[in-house]
């Protein structure tokens, strides 16, 4: 099934090239030929195109020089060397659009690659979002998580397991991103029950068996290849100091249960509030990096315990409750960071039937609405 994305392509491109990034299966290839029909694709992940351009990558060049519409290179970061060959192209050709679609950003940093600075924009694609999937799907996308060829398959289960398999063998091995597969494999596990909470790499290490130190490189690994993100801290209070440490997220809820072999997310156990909050955050995410905002995504904890789930810039505080009856001691978190600094939004969003605004005027929104809301710009 395609789904219409709020990723616009043809918007992009008519004023620049594109570095178009996104974890594997978030639908970037099928995005770019719906939008690209007509145009050249060379896909780098086919095994006798990335042996031929590695050894040759100025025969990309030599054969697209006359091209003049649209050029697309799948999964990109396998041939660094293609960058320099499509700066060429753009320098010699005013008109030409070049999209190159990647799922990891590690090689690129690591050998740093030419990522034509002034000739190309970067843009990422990310899970499907509320206005993608319509209403009706949360519950759904608890379970299975928001990728587009999962959340529609009657073996999603099976399905995403395998998607952590290919990872872990594709993104991991093949780019011999560490020494030891098994022990990358266990901290996975581990990584994924911490996720949506503070990282604590000496807690990790302990229960891993694996040195801190790596610990620390695992958890970049899974941000460089897109896998899941840190959430800073917000540290613009004065009054009540904020903790330091990061939280993080991986990029999908599926994936986190295919690790966990967790699949029953039901509203009456703990696992549901934790899965709502990273929905909320995936949702988060993606609508700021779509809309070019600017604003950064944070959360705020103070050392003695008073939280906020989502700070966005400093206008807007969003806490994630599962209940269906939000009560005054819900806000306190809001409250203290209120006395902080100048909100536009307190937010808590919930599983309440009707939107409503407490005495308090924190805004009590039901996850639809919010999302609604967020989506048309009422948010943020």
């Amino acid at each position: 099934m395609f789904y219409d994305r709020c990723l616009k392509l043809p918007q992009l491109l008519k004023k620049k090239s594109l570095l178009l990034l996104g974890p594997r299966q978030t639908g970037k290839s099928t995005l770019a030929l719906h939008a690209f029909p007509e145009a050249v694709y060379v896909n780098l992940a086919a095994a006798d195109v990335f042996r031929e351009l590695s050894e040759r990558p100025e025969l990309v060049r030599q054969r697209l020089a006359a091209h003049t519409k649209v050029l697309i290179f799948d999964e990109a970061q396998r041939i660094p060397a293609i960058f320099d060959e499509v700066q060429l192209l753009l320098d010699r050709n005013k008109q030409l659009r070049v999209l190159l679609t990647g799922s990891s950003a590690r090689k690129l940093r690591r050998t740093g690659v030419n990522l034509l600075p002034g000739r190309i924009w970067q843009a990422a694609l990310f899970p499907l979002v509320f206005p993608e999937l319509g209403e009706g799907r949360i519950k759904a996308r608890l379970q299975r998580g928001s990728l587009p060829g999962f959340i529609d398959s009657e073996d999603y289960r099976r399905e995403l397991k395998n998607y952590v398999g290919l990872y872990l063998d594709e993104e991991v091995r093949a780019e011999g991103l560490v020494r030891g597969i098994g022990d990358f494999s266990r901290f996975l596990n581990i990584a994924a029950l911490s996720n949506g909470e503070q990282l604590n790499f000496t807690k990790i290490s302990s229960d891993t068996g694996i040195k801190v130190n790596t610990v620390r490189s695992y958890f970049q690994i899974l941000e460089d290849t897109l896998i899941g993100y840190h959430l800073p801290s917000f540290r613009k209070t004065k009054t009540r100091k904020a903790a330091a440490t990061p939280k993080f997220y991986f990029f999908d809820n599926g994936v986190v249960n295919a690790l966990l072999n967790r699949f029953e997310v039901t509203e009456e156990s703990e696992l549901y509030g934790r899965a709502l909050e990273h929905l909320i955050f995936s949702e988060l995410k993606a609508y700021l990096s779509y809309r070019q905002s600017g604003e950064e995504l944070t959360y705020w904890r103070t050392l003695s315990k008073l939280e906020v789930d989502f700070v966005v810039g400093d206008r807007a505080a969003i806490e994630v409750k599962a209940s269906k009856r939000v009560s005054a001691r819900d806000e306190k978190g809001l409250r203290a960071l209120a006395e902080e600094i100048k909100l536009k939004n307190r937010i808590i969003v919930c599983n309440e039937s009707q939107p409503r605004i407490s005495d308090t005027g924190v805004a009590i929104l039901p996850v639809e609405y919010f999302l609604q809301q967020l989506w048309s710009g009422g948010i943020i």
